[in-house]
């Protein structure tokens, strides 16, 4: 039996049932013959970063945690830091996280994974995402793991569960020359070259499927072994486009699902000579927008009870209309949660079974929102198609989550389901990452809610991701102008 020091650093943030957990993994780890475990933390864009340790460590990472450098927190999507780390305030106040100081991953023991693709005959690494706390036992604000479990905390206080499943859009390509030449190695890297795996826009055909299937056969059996409640598998409209569905869970079991499918996805792929890309919408001929729906409703506490289901005589309940209302009545500055790259809203087009304004409907693929709830049926649920598959997890669930609370707090009514979604005078969606960051940015909702140094900090990373884009010269420029004038 392994034996934790009773004044170690997990002691002071974390129950006794931290150490029994943690002492399971320990076990599963040596009965397995792992020989290292990836422990990693998700960073402000849901990108997974961290460091493998020996098996002999394992222990030590549980009790002392494993650190890391603070910068990996202040990056925009090109690994650039965009905070003066260097002088003796980083906009955070004096001292704080500055100097490329450390802070610590604690492995949190119930994310623990062995992963199937590891080793050459049987597995040996083992993975876990972490909490991230100073070095003096605090929290770090800027985690967004723990946004989302505050968020929860706030729902189970009113004897209500969040429960949601995931419907998440993504391209496999194959790699014809993956650019690794030293003349590409580039700050964002300069990315492959692909060619497609299939043809697309024969939706759903079974001979489609068919010619993809040696693919989704690879994807399905290491979703698996990794235990995720796989549900369904497809070919989707654009070409080599794929969409899995996966079996609803409670509250943070989804944003990690979502983590570890992705990191899934891309690394078996990478193994095989392929490219997977969570990109909302690639840039090649005939694309389609892949979006991330997220299915949510809730549940008491108590009895697991759906507080979706509608009475017979109702199309929806009092509940589901405020959760509706809330999560409308602030859509656009939630943008920059469930869309919150550049790329993302080249999918918000008409007519393109995504949304382009706000509004809720029934059965009604165009809206935003769909409410699929229904007398007697368990399964009652609101969908919300806004997200993009490269969101944050935990950004987009606490989002859904703080939103359908202001909605029930100030008993809030959803307006009247949308028949015409593409043609109604309904509130547009931002159009681009500037007016999202905009607009989360004036908002008080987010700003009492996540409270200000969050707000300013994840604007101005998203900032200089922006600034980044609107200084580059793109290929329409120089098709239209470059011969005419």
């Amino acid at each position: 039996m392994t034996q934790f020091s009773s004044n170690c650093f997990a002691s002071k943030v974390h129950a006794e049932e931290y150490f029994t957990t943690a002492q399971s993994v320990i076990q599963q780890a040596q009965d397995a013959k792992l020989e290292t475990i990836r422990i990693v933390f998700v960073d402000q864009h849901g990108i997974t970063r961290g460091k493998t340790i020996m098996i002999s460590a394992l222990k030590s990472a549980f009790e002392s945690g494993v650190s890391m450098t603070t910068t990996l927190l202040l990056k925009d999507t090109s690994h650039t830091t965009v905070f003066p780390v260097w002088e003796d305030d980083a906009g955070m106040g004096k001292g704080v996280m500055t100097g490329a100081c450390d802070f610590l991953m604690l492995p949190d023991p119930t994310t623990f994974k062995i992963l199937p693709w590891s080793g050459q005959n049987e597995p040996t690494t083992g993975w876990m995402i972490s909490d991230v706390f100073q070095q003096n036992g605090q929290p770090i604000l800027y985690s967004t793991r723990n946004i989302l479990r505050n968020a929860l905390t706030r729902l189970h206080d009113k004897g209500l569960e969040f429960v949601s499943g995931l419907e998440v859009e993504f391209y496999v390509l194959n790699i014809d020359n993956p650019n690794l030449d030293h003349k590409n190695a580039n700050r964002p890297e300069d990315p492959p070259q692909t060619s497609l795996l299939s043809h697309g826009y024969q939706y759903l055909t079974e001979n489609r499927t068919d010619q993809i299937d040696e693919v989704l056969e690879l994807l399905r059996i290491n979703a698996q072994k990794l235990g995720l409640p796989l549900r369904s598998m497809e070919s989707e409209f654009g070409p080599s486009q794929f969409e899995f569905t996966f079996e609803p869970s409670k509250g943070m079991a989804t944003a990690d699902l979502m983590v570890l499918f992705r990191n899934m996805v891309k690394q078996v792929c990478q193994r095989h000579g392929l490219h997977a890309t969570f990109m909302s919408r690639p840039g090649f001929k005939s694309a389609m927008g892949s979006g991330w729906h997220l299915h949510q409703s809730l549940i008491g506490l108590g009895n697991g009870k759906n507080k979706f289901i509608p009475a017979t005589n109702e199309d929806i309940n009092d509940l589901n209309s405020q959760w509706i209302a809330g999560i409308l009545k602030h859509a656009k500055a939630s943008c920059l949660l469930t869309t919150p790259t550049v790329n993302g809203y080249k999918r918000y087009t008409q007519f393109g079974l995504a949304p382009d304004r706000i509004q809720w409907g029934h059965d009604n693929r165009g809206a935003m929102l769909r409410s699929l709830a229904k007398a007697g049926d368990k399964a009652s649920r609101v969908e919300n198609r806004i997200g993009e598959p490269a969101a944050n997890p935990y950004l987009y669930l606490a989002s859904q989550i703080l939103c359908g609370l202001d909605g029930i707090d100030n008993n809030l009514t959803a307006p009247a389901p949308v028949e015409a979604p593409y043609s109604s005078d309904d509130t547009m969606l931002p159009n681009n990452l500037g007016s999202a960051i905009t607009a989360f940015k004036t908002s008080k909702f987010y700003r009492q809610a996540l409270g200000d140094e969050f707000v300013d900090y994840l604007c101005q990373i998203k900032t200089a991701e922006w600034n980044r884009y609107l200084g580059a010269v793109s290929e329409w420029e120089q098709r239209e102008y470059f011969s005419l004038f």
